[in-house]
């Protein structure tokens, strides 16, 4: 942990940004569950109560009150700001972090990234637009970084993420080493 990181993992970047470094099987097995990363993905947008993201996921205030709380013991989700209303007092939940990256230490994140991408998924509409490729590059250490450090630069930048103008798109880039048989050179040709 660096001197900017608290006891949860969370780094302040600065500017109100803070990231989750994410340690603990605690979170990651919070993150694994398919309603709880659908609430976090609704709480990337803005903070909201219990009431809407019982509105917004199509389940039950007791369902995501129970996910709150396991996303809360895991760090990855804090109280918000209250108000009033007719019967009470509404309590928000956000997150915790602006984003969640995983530790250098915990193996599969690749795969966990990948897997929960796939959960999101959905088939394209016709017309609409999509773009899903796997191409294999045979690189040197020195290019694989410099390729993983333009592609770095590419997404990290601001991207739309004003959920009153458009509709939700995921992007996922992955650069890794694979697992492929290298032929090399036809003794043949």
């Amino acid at each position: 942990m660096t001197d900017a990181d608290d006891e949860n993992g969370t780094t302040d970047r600065g500017e109100d940004t803070r990231t989750v470094v994410l340690r603990s099987p605690e979170q990651f097995k919070a993150l694994g569950h398919p309603v709880r990363h659908r609430m976090v993905n609704a709480l990337r947008q803005r903070p909201a109560t219990l009431r809407q993201l019982a509105e917004a996921m199509g389940t039950s205030k007791g369902t995501v009150d129970y996910h709150v709380r396991v996303l809360r013991e895991a760090g990855l989700v804090r109280p918000g700001e209250t108000r009033q209303v007719r019967g009470g007092t509404e309590q928000y939940f956000a997150l915790t972090g602006d984003s969640f990256v995983f530790s250098e230490e915990s193996a599969g994140g690749a795969e966990f990234l990948i897997n929960a991408a796939l959960s999101e998924m959905l088939p394209p509409r016709p017309g609409q637009p999509e773009h899903t490729v796997l191409r294999h590059l045979w690189l040197t250490e020195s290019e694989a970084r410099a390729l993983a450090d333009r592609i770095r630069a590419d997404v990290d930048g601001p991207l739309p993420t004003d959920s009153s103008s458009g509709e939700p798109y995921g992007l996922l880039v992955s650069l890794f080493p694979a697992d492929i048989p290298g032929l090399g050179p036809d003794p043949d040709a």
